[in-house]
């Protein structure tokens, strides 16, 4: 007969105790580590964050824009790391962009739209005045640095060729500065303007610094025989006409006889034979060449220059060769520039 005892059913066996605890723990740790992991990141990013050097106080400063020519004069390969390396010691969002060959327009134009609080600019000088020009007095702060020959309007501003410390001295210590300039045939200037003969100087020059003697020697002897020969003559603010052999047009920001941005500073300088040239030379060596008998200058905030033939010009440093006739106008407030506090100035004339 069959066994009627129920029979109790049997139960799994269920892990051991020990077992259990283990299996906790072992998640509590990796719980734990993953938030020790991410409050070390945060410490370290803020700890990043706080060594990061202070920008500037006198303006807002979250967003900067650097753009590199390497080939440029004074620049180098090198110099597009050695700037991001230089902007990563700052507490500020920072994109270096490398000019490139064909592209310099759209990538002048990507960097302006792209509204920046300060876009500096690190190549030639032709360069520089052709941001400054499109960023006029409405758009981002501009700062030109020492990356081409001549380098006028960054040591103007800065004092410095060096560019690595003009860029540490207005990321620390700049501020806005309206920057008058003046216009010639629609090339801005914020320096200084030569028309006339001597200006046929500047490529001699050039070719010497770069070691084309031969080319140098060549350019020289033009010179020499538009010298004295091709006078210009130039109207001041609509007033008589006058005849000189070389008009100096000076921004009011490196001009020692200007206190003021009231116009540009028009220097007549009429040497009538090659002794007066060499006075004029020596005065501008040694002494105020505003004293010299054969300058006459003025301030002025429109200028009507005609020649016989076209009229050579050096244009903050660049040669240009302008038409038979050309109109100059003053620019109180020319664009918006980054400068440290008190500005420059170190090639006031």
């Amino acid at each position: 007969m069959p066994d009627a005892t129920p029979k109790t059913p049997a139960r799994k066996r269920s892990a051991p105790t020990s077992s259990v605890n283990r299996r906790r723990k072992s998640a509590a740790e990796v719980e734990s580590r993953a938030v020790s992991s991410t409050i070390e990141a945060a410490a370290v990013a803020a700890d990043t964050a706080a060594e990061r050097r202070a920008v500037t106080a006198h303006t807002p400063i979250q967003r900067v824009t650097m753009l590199v020519n390497p080939l440029s004069g004074s620049v180098g390969p090198q110099a597009v790391a050695e700037a991001e390396a230089l902007l990563a010691e700052y507490a500020c969002d920072a994109q270096v962009v490398a000019l490139e060959a064909g592209a310099f327009d759209q990538q002048i134009a990507d960097a302006l739209a792209g509204k920046p609080d300060v876009l500096f600019v690190l190549a030639g000088d032709g360069t520089a005045r052709s941001v400054a020009a499109r960023a006029g007095v409405d758009g981002p702060l501009i700062s030109p640095l020492p990356g081409g020959t001549m380098n006028m309007l960054p040591k103007a501003l800065y004092g410095t060729t060096d560019w690595k410390a003009a860029l540490r001295s207005a990321l620390e210590d700049g501020e806005p500065r309206a920057v008058a300039g003046g216009e010639v045939e629609g090339e801005a200037f914020y320096c200084a303007a030569i028309l006339g003969s001597p200006a046929l100087w500047a490529p001699a020059r050039e070719a010497i610094r770069t070691g084309k003697l031969k080319k140098a020697f060549g350019l020289a002897r033009r010179a020499l025989r538009r010298a004295f020969s091709g006078r210009i003559r130039y109207e001041l603010d609509g007033q008589r006409a006058r005849r000189t052999e070389a008009l100096v047009l000076i921004s009011p920001m490196i001009s020692r006889a200007m206190d003021a941005p009231t116009g540009l500073e028009a220097a007549a300088m009429d040497p009538v034979s090659a002794a007066d040239a060499f006075r004029l030379a020596a005065h501008a060596l040694f002494d105020d060449w505003r004293q010299d008998p054969a300058v006459l200058t003025r301030p002025t905030r429109s200028v009507r220059v005609r020649a016989r033939s076209r009229i050579p010009a050096v244009i903050d440093g660049e040669p240009k060769l302008l038409g038979l006739n050309a109109q100059v106008r003053f620019l109180p407030r020319a664009f918006m520039a980054l400068t440290p506090r008190p500005a420059a100035a170190e090639d006031s004339v």
